[in-house]
């Protein structure tokens, strides 16, 4: 049975990308609710299904490692197709009687070239899922600038980028986030995976499972089959929402709404059932390139009155489409056009699983304190040796000086005698 890559047993199977730590944060990236499919496989090494196919990435201080796995029958998934195909137009194109060394060359250099084929593919597909053309570094200086509060956490939560994902696993993803927790999310979502999308491959007996198509999940019969699984009430919108898109937009509708402004792909998402504002902005940041969109729920409200003194809606019991708009405007004139990516770092920084994080700093003063006490004690012990030195030089000096009195007293005495 395969097992989960360690970039420890040897870089040969791995591949890199030039990536320092303050422009990516595998472990707050991919652990702080944006995507449901990541698992942290080994220290500092998470393993998850993007593109439909199973990667270990992991990361030193200036470099991004990844490793992609194959399924079964020795093809990358998301390539297998491809690569049979050309294989076996090769095999319809030969001479019966073909000379077997030339076809054992002919079969290298096919495999050969799927291989570079798939390392610059996988590393592009790298590249557009972390968001990779965006300076990170820029935006935190604006924030910085802009935002005081920002400033007091940017140096602890640093890399915490906005993913782009697929919208389809997306939007389905986030219906099933209604009063919902994350590590209860990443269940169902996994679960989702299980009964309707494609096996990919088993590592250290973990199946893996692309996410389900839109047409498996407009299935009749996915309703009964979620509920079966624990998703509740949630079970009826996942069907429905698919059914809808496929019937009255099609199989494109979702990657489409990329290209149109953020207001229209949000009004548009909340025509399907289960969608609602606050799912839909999700959609729009983190799949359909909305950078300025700013999901609000009760935990970013609590963040805007909290650590803004935001005072709007301060006597509602739940948000309103009118709140929504208002805080997000608040943060989007205050962060600019990434307001969004800009309100993941404070979202991230919030969670339970982190605030460890926010204890680390809090030992430097003791540190400082500590390092300034003992620079001081030396100091004082300097001083203290110093002056005994000094002390001592005086001492002998005035011993010095009585002795040279008394020989001279003894000399005039023997002059007079």
């Amino acid at each position: 049975m395969a097992k989960h890559a360690m970039l420890s047993s040897g870089a040969k199977i791995w591949r890199s990308l030039a990536c320092t730590k303050s422009e990516l944060r595998l472990d707050l990236t991919l652990a702080c609710g944006q995507s449901f499919r990541w698992r942290e496989t080994a220290e500092g090494h998470w393993t998850g299904v993007m593109g439909g196919r199973v990667w270990t990435l992991t990361q030193t201080d200036d470099t991004l490692w990844y490793h992609v796995y194959k399924n079964q029958e020795g093809q990358k998934w998301g390539c297998d197709r491809k690569g049979r195909a050309g294989i076996s137009l090769q095999e319809e194109n030969k001479p019966e009687k073909r000379f077997k060394g030339a076809l054992k060359v002919e079969e290298d250099e096919i495999v050969a070239e799927t291989a570079v084929q798939d390392t610059d593919e996988e590393k592009e597909m790298l590249r557009d899922y972390f968001q990779l053309n965006v300076e990170l570094g820029e935006l935190y200086r604006e924030w910085r600038a802009a935002d005081p509060h920002f400033k007091k956490i940017a140096d602890i939560f640093t890399g915490v980028r906005m993913l782009r994902q697929d919208p389809t696993e997306c939007l389905f993803s986030f219906i099933c986030t209604s009063n919902n927790h994350i590590s209860r999310i990443q269940g169902m979502v996994e679960r989702l995976c299980q009964a309707l999308g494609a096996p990919l491959c088993q590592l250290d007996q973990t199946s893996y499972y692309d996410f389900p198509s839109l047409t498996a999940l407009a299935d009749s019969s996915v309703e009964a089959c979620l509920r079966d699984l624990g998703f509740g009430y949630r079970a009826r919108f996942l069907q429905q929402s698919a059914k809808q898109i496929l019937d009255s937009h099609g199989l494109q509708w979702l990657d489409g709404l990329r290209s149109v402004p953020y207001l229209q792909a949000r009004d548009a998402l909340r025509t399907l059932p289960g969608v609602g504002t606050k799912v839909a902005d999700c959609a729009c940041l983190m799949s359909l390139d909305k950078a300025e969109a700013v999901p609000v729920d009760t935990h970013v409200w609590q963040i805007a009155k909290r650590d803004y003194k935001y005072a709007a809606g301060n006597g509602q019991k739940s948000i309103t489409d009118k709140l929504h708009r208002d805080i997000g405007d608040f943060f989007r004139k205050l962060w600019g056009p990434y307001a969004g990516w800009a309100q993941s770092v404070l979202f991230c920084a919030d969670l339970k699983k982190f605030q460890k994080l926010k204890e680390m700093p809090l030992m430097q003063p003791k540190k400082e304190e500590e390092d300034r006490d003992e620079e001081e004690t030396r100091i004082a012990c300097k001083k203290t040796k110093m002056k005994v030195e000094e002390n001592q030089t005086v001492k002998h000096m005035k011993t010095k000086s009585a002795c040279h009195k008394k020989a001279k007293m003894t000399v005039k005495k023997e002059k007079v005698v």
